[in-house]
C-alpha cells in the first residue's frame, strides 16, 4: 500500500496503516508544538490584563475542559480509523459534500492562524533588522520558507518539533525569568488588573476559541498514535503545558508589566533570544497549521471534483494565500477571530462525537472497511441533519446571554442532532 501513496501525500485520502504510525514522543512533540505558540501567550496576556490571576486561571480551566473533551473524543476516533478530521466527517454525519464544507472551514481558519503567526514573526524580524526591508517583503519571505518546509509532510513536522520544542521552552523560560525578576509571585497573583474587565464566560470562550480548531483537527495528528492510551496522554500533556503553564506565565507577566502587549515586550527586550523564540514558535506551529489545512483542502477538492490532487501542490497554494493574509493585517482582528472560532467549530465537533459514539450511524461500515484498510464504499451525499444542527448551535452560541458560548454551541448542536436522528429513525 505504501507504494501506491505519492511522496508527500501522507495518506490524505486513505487510512493511515499501522506500519506508518509514530512513537508517542514524536506525535506528542508535534502536538505540543502546535499549542505552545506566541499566540497562546497573547491569549494569556489578554486574560491577565483584564482579570485577576484566579479569574484568568478559572477561565483557562473552563475553556480547557471543552478542548480536552473534543480533543480526546475525536483523537481516539482518528487513531482508531486512521483518518484525518475532514475525511472522518464523511462517516460522522456530514456526508461527502458536508465534509467538503468542513474541510473548507478548517482550511480557512488555519490560514488565518498561519497569517497571524507569520505576521508576528515578520514584525519581530523587522524590529531586529532595524526595518531594513518593508514588513510586506519580510512576511513574504518568511511565508515562503515555512511553506517549503511543510510541503514534506508529517516526517518534516516530527523532525522540526524534536528540535524546535525543547529550544522554544528554554528560550521562553529564560525570557520569563528575566521579565519577572524582582517581582514577588504572591504579589503578582493578587494584582488588580487595569485593563478593560472581561467576564469569566468571555475569557473561557477566548481560551476555547484559541485552540478549538486545533482540538477539532486532533485526528490529523492522532492517527499517527499507536493506540487510544497514547491519544489520552498526548492530549492531556498538551492541555497542561499549552494552556495552564503557558497561560499562567503570560498572566503573571501581564500583571508585572501592566499591559496585554506581552509578546512584543518579550521579543523586543530579549535580543537574539527573542528572535529565536519567534522563529521556533512559528516553525512548529505554522507547520501544523499548513499541514492540517492541506489535508482539509485535499479532501475538499476530491469531494467536489472526484479527483485526487497533490497535497504538496495544495500546500504551496495555501502557503501563498496565508502569506498574503499576514501582509494585509490579519493580526488586527485577533480577538474577534478567536471569539468567532469559539462558537463556530464546537458544533461540528459535537455532531461528530454524537454520531460516532452514540448513534454509531456508520460504525458498521467503518469497522468492516478497517479490517481491509480501505474506505467504506458507500456514504451519503450530504448530511442535512448535521448541517442544520451546526447552524442552530452556532446561532445559539452567539445569541444566548448566559453561560459560556463555546459550551452552549456544542451542547445545542449535539442535542439537536441527536433528537433529529432519533425522530427520523422512529418515523
Amino acid at each position: 500500500m505504501n507504494g501506491l501513496i505519492p511522496l508527500g501525500d501522507d495518506y490524505s485520502l486513505s487510512r493511515l496503516p499501522l506500519s506508518a504510525r509514530s512513537s508517542f514522543i514524536s506525535v506528542t512533540l508535534v502536538r505540543v508544538g502546535a499549542i505552545t505558540t506566541l499566540a497562546q501567550f497573547m491569549i494569556g496576556a489578554t486574560l491577565g490584563h483584564a482579570m485577576t490571576f484566579n479569574q484568568a486561571m478559572l477561565a483557562t480551566f473552563l475553556g480547557s475542559l471543552l478542548l480536552q473533551f473534543v480533543s480526546l473524543g475525536l483523537g481516539i476516533a482518528g487513531a482508531r480509523e486512521g483518518l484525518s478530521i475532514s475525511l472522518l466527517s464523511r462517516w460522522c454525519g456530514f456526508g461527502r459534500l458536508g465534509s467538503v464544507i468542513i474541510g473548507g472551514g478548517i482550511a480557512i481558519s488555519l490560514l488565518g492562524w498561519f497569517g497571524l503567526l507569520n505576521a508576528v514573526f515578520a514584525h519581530s524580524l523587522n524590529h531586529m533588522l532595524g526595518d531594513l526591508i518593508s514588513f510586506s517583503w519580510t512576511a513574504a519571505i518568511t511565508g515562503v520558507v515555512f511553506t517549503i518546509l511543510v510541503a514534506f509532510g508529517f516526517r518534516a513536522l516530527s523532525w522540526t518539533a524534536k528540535l524546535a520544542v525543547p529550544l522554544f521552552f528554554l528560550a521562553i523560560a529564560w525570557i520569563s525569568l528575566n521579565l519577572l525578576a524582582g517581582h514577588n509571585m504572591a504579589d503578582l497573583a493578587v494584582v488588580i488588573p487595569t485593563g478593560t474587565p472581561m467576564t469569566i464566560a468571555a475569557g473561557a470562550t477566548m481560551v476555547a476559541g484559541g485552540y478549538i480548531i486545533g482540538a477539532l483537527m486532533t485526528p490529523d495528528i492522532s492517527r499517527y498514535c499507536q493506540n487510544s492510551r497514547h491519544v489520552f496522554w498526548m492530549t492531556m500533556v498538551c492541555i497542561l503545558v499549552g494552556e495552564f503553564i503557558i497561560n499562567g506565565i503570560a498572566i503573571l507577566i501581564a500583571h508585572a508589566l501592566d499591559t496585554s502587549d506581552v509578546v512584543t515586550i518579550m521579543i523586543q527586550t530579549s535580543g537574539w533570544i527573542g528572535l529565536l523564540t519567534v522563529m521556533l514558535a512559528n516553525i512548529k506551529a505554522n507547520d501544523v497549521c499548513l499541514y492540517s489545512s492541506s489535508l482539509a483542502l485535499t479532501n475538499m477538492v476530491e469531494g467536489i471534483t472526484g479527483h485526487r490532487w497533490s497535497r504538496t501542490g495544495l500546500t504551496v497554494l495555501l502557503g501563498i494565500v496565508g502569506t498574503l493574509l499576514s501582509i494585509v493585517g490579519i493580526l488586527d482582528k485577533f480577538t474577534d477571530f478567536l471569539t468567532l472560532l469559539g462558537v463556530v467549530f464546537p458544533p461540528i465537533a459535537g455532531v461528530m462525537l454524537v454520531d460516532y459514539y452514540v448513534l454509531r450511524t456508520s460504525r458498521p461500515l467503518l469497522d468492516a472497511s478497517r479490517r481491509t484498510q480501505t474506505l467504506p464504499e458507500s456514504t451519503q451525499l450530504i448530511g442535512w441533519k448535521a448541517i442544520a444542527a451546526c447552524i442552530v448551535g452556532t446561532f445559539g452560541g452567539m445569541n444566548i446571554e448566559f453561560g459560556i458560548p463555546s459550551f452552549n454551541s456544542l451542547i445545542i448542536a449535539s442535542t439537536i442532532y441527536w433528537i433529529i436522528c432519533i425522530i427520523k429513525k422512529k418515523s
